[in-house]
């Protein structure tokens, strides 16, 4: 990571220019997904991984999944989750992984009770193969991205280029976003949640990932400023990707980014010193003040239909019966399915075929935590108490690590509106994992524990 010598602000032109490109010839989508894990590779290889070239790497495929996804570039909807889990296997290669990290081994064997159940179905077809695959890459992934982070030693202002990482793919997003729906004032019509201002795609993934670039660019411009001008450039992006964010009408991903910042903001106030917290005031009363011009902007661009959209009204100004979209429902569903099947639960990815042979409705999951309960029963809660537990208990001992409320609380609340459908919520829980230091001390190493 010491070798990152490019400049920010040419990084940034960089990747605006990428969305203006893939807008122009779209094709082009297809070579930068390819692209992206060759250079990759080779990055790693010549590095040898000694300064863990592998996070830079799968940081940014994880920012740029969702951009593939709406411009056509992925090759299938696992790409991204199979190249981070290929990237943190190459890091393990070449620098080992931590023996403490059993945790998250006994994780991945508490997912093999429900995967033998959906085997033992009489009719294991294609169709329930595909099921396991949508329903478990993200908890692999995860699984193997934590294996490779957990209580691995690394400097703050590293860590910060793998924020950085992600980051950079979210700006060509938003940019994206922006040539495909220049007006958003011409499209918005409801307070449903908007494919025109999501670039044509899903506006839960999108809102999900802006808000990730919400909260990284965000703490760019309070921690990482160092000047005037970067200050503004930050300040910009930060709005320009809040106001695109908002106005995909899908509130998950910013009320997760709000959750985010505010987790931010509260740990720098508390480890501040005196004079420390004198001067965070100020940066309390500018956030209010961003984020108050923002969504009033927003409101304005949208005829006020945003506002009630957070109300959870409809566009005449009626509140609607169902707060969270239609997911109660399968919540519920989830939880009764549970019920009947409290051990082994129905099987993995079983979960779908069971709710459309009861209610004739087939809909996926929006929630890891029910459907971890209904498709493997007891075992999955096993499975969640792990994941819950263990990055809580590593905090107590790794003050230092200034993001790890950020990172938990995007995990924690993406899976509970977005389920695990993309490479995110799996790769920015591992990153809480992280030892996380201010300066390295003499005898410390790169590898895991």
């Amino acid at each position: 990571m010491k070798n990152f010598r490019l400049s920010y602000p040419y990084l940034l032109i960089i990747h605006a220019v990428i969305a203006l490109g893939i807008f122009t010839l779209p094709i082009l989508s297809k070579v930068y997904a390819l692209l992206i894990p060759l250079i990759g590779f080779y990055i790693v290889y010549v590095t040898k991984n000694k300064n863990n070239e592998v996070l830079l790497v799968a940081a940014y495929m994880v920012g740029m999944e969702v951009f593939l996804r709406m411009t056509g570039g992925n090759f299938n909807n696992e790409f991204v989750k199979v190249n981070v889990i290929f990237f943190m296997l190459l890091g393990m290669i070449y620098s080992n992984f931590s023996i403490n990290a059993l945790v998250y081994w006994v994780f991945l064997l508490l997912l093999i009770p429900g995967i033998l159940v959906t085997s033992s179905t009489a009719d294991f077809n294609s169709d329930i193969r595909k099921l396991l695959v949508f329903n478990l890459s993200g908890p692999v992934c995860l699984a193997i991205c934590a294996i490779y982070m957990y209580k691995r030693t690394i400097l703050f202002t590293d860590l910060q280029k793998v924020v950085i990482a992600i980051g950079l793919p979210i700006i060509t997003t938003a940019v994206y976003l922006f040539l495909f729906n220049p007006s958003v004032k011409d499209v918005v019509t409801g307070t449903q949640s908007s494919f025109a201002t999501s670039g044509g795609f899903g506006p839960n993934q999108v809102s999900t990932i802006l808000g990730l670039g919400m909260f990284v660019f965000f703490a760019q411009l309070v921690l990482f400023s160092k000047s005037k001008k970067l200050m503004i450039v930050n300040g910009i992006l930060l709005l320009f990707i809040s106001y695109r964010a908002i106005v995909t009408f899908s509130r998950g991903g910013v009320i997760t980014a709000i959750v985010m910042i505010v987790c931010l903001l509260f740990l720098l106030y508390y480890f501040s010193n005196a004079k420390g917290r004198g001067k965070f005031i100020l940066v309390f009363i500018v956030t209010a003040l961003m984020g108050g011009g923002i969504w009033t902007y927003s409101s304005l661009q949208t005829s006020g239909l945003i506002n009630k959209r957070y109300a959870n009204q409809d566009a005449i100004g009626r509140t609607k019966k169902d707060r969270l979209g239609g997911r109660e429902k399968i919540m519920d569903e989830e939880a009764a399915i549970f019920i009947d099947n409290p051990i082994t639960g129905v099987g993995a990815g079983m979960g779908k075929k069971v709710r459309e042979q009861s209610s004739g409705v087939g809909v996926a999951s929006h929630n890891e935590i029910t459907r971890m309960l209904s498709e493997h029963g007891l075992f999955g809660i096993f499975g969640l108490l792990i994941l819950f537990l263990t990055p809580l208990i590593l905090y107590i001992n790794n003050k230092q690590h200034l993001y790890f409320l950020p990172f938990y609380f995007f995990w924690l609340l993406t899976i509970n509106h977005a389920a695990m459908r993309t490479a995110a919520p799996a790769f920015v829980y591992a990153l809480s994992l992280l030892l996380v230091q201010v300066k390295f001390p003499q005898k410390a190493e790169n590898s895991g524990d």
